[in-house]
């Protein structure tokens, strides 16, 4: 069998693989950047040169001229050959270098960067069948979910979600029992304690590194006397007669969300 190629649509192609080549080794790229401060100290939008910015971070400026080199090559920053210059748009400032925008997406990068770290621990679930859980993937996923939905939470969450449930705003004010399940980081269950200070919260998940962050985070929000974060599966943490239980973000995430659905049903009762 004969197999003729239209030779446009192979340069076509390999176009393409070059551009998802050069968006992949972004990734790393833009991570140190949100890392070192180097997107926050563009942040006033204005030109910089590399031994500027190097001074400004306390960085290298080998380091950061070649970064710097690839991040105009992206169009993240823009340079101006002719000053040897390099400017952080303003359009961009609230995307890369403010992680408390609506418009940040360094959480994105964040978990892009966790994928590719399991690359090699899937290539034996391939094999296997097994899977991978969360508490083995790289810790660019945990820090990366919290920044994404952190987002959303910090937009929405007492702003609009809570008061759209009939009954449940007023049950909060009033003083409610309240179990936030997969809470992670404890991003939207510190902001619900902030925001109904009458009622009591407790956090589960899982993952021990990051309960030990949103207990840290908590006891720096001064909410230790409300708020606790325990260990525990979605479908087997402890305690009954909630008034209201959350999982936001994870149900889907979690190795069985049906049987985690049923104990949150019953933790209700």
């Amino acid at each position: 069998m004969t197999i003729v190629l239209d030779e446009t649509r192979v340069e076509a192609f390999l176009e393409r693989i070059v551009d998802e080549i050069g968006a992949a080794v972004n990734v790393p790229l833009t991570i140190l950047g949100m890392r070192l401060g180097l997107y926050a100290a563009m942040a006033d939008a204005q030109p910089v040169t590399p031994a500027e910015l190097a001074a400004r971070t306390d960085t290298y400026e080998r380091y950061v001229r070649e970064w710097l080199a690839a991040q105009a090559a992206g169009g993240y920053v823009v340079y101006d050959p002719d000053a040897g210059t390099y400017r952080l748009p303003p359009e961009h400032i609230g995307v890369l270098a403010d992680d408390e925008s609506p418009l940040y997406m360094g959480g994105m990068f964040q978990t892009a960067s966790a994928t590719i770290h399991a690359q090699d621990q899937m290539e034996t679930r391939f094999a296997t069948g097994a899977g991978l859980g969360w508490h083995e993937h790289h810790h660019d996923l945990f820090h990366g979910t919290d920044a994404v939905f952190g987002v959303a939470y910090r937009t929405y969450l007492v702003q609009e979600w809570i008061p759209a449930l009939e009954g449940v705003e007023a049950k909060l004010r009033a003083g409610a029992r309240v179990a936030d399940v997969g809470c992670g980081h404890g991003a939207s269950t510190i902001l619900m304690a902030q925001a109904y200070p009458e009622s009591s919260f407790i956090g589960f998940d899982y993952h021990d590194g990051s309960i030990a962050a949103a207990r840290e985070r908590a006891h720096a929000a001064g909410l230790g006397d409300r708020v606790r974060f325990e260990v525990a599966p979605a479908a087997g943490f402890a305690g009954t007669g909630y008034d209201l239980v959350c999982t936001f973000d994870c149900l889907h995430d979690m190795g069985d969300p049906v049987g985690a659905a049923r104990h949150v049903r019953a933790s209700l009762d």
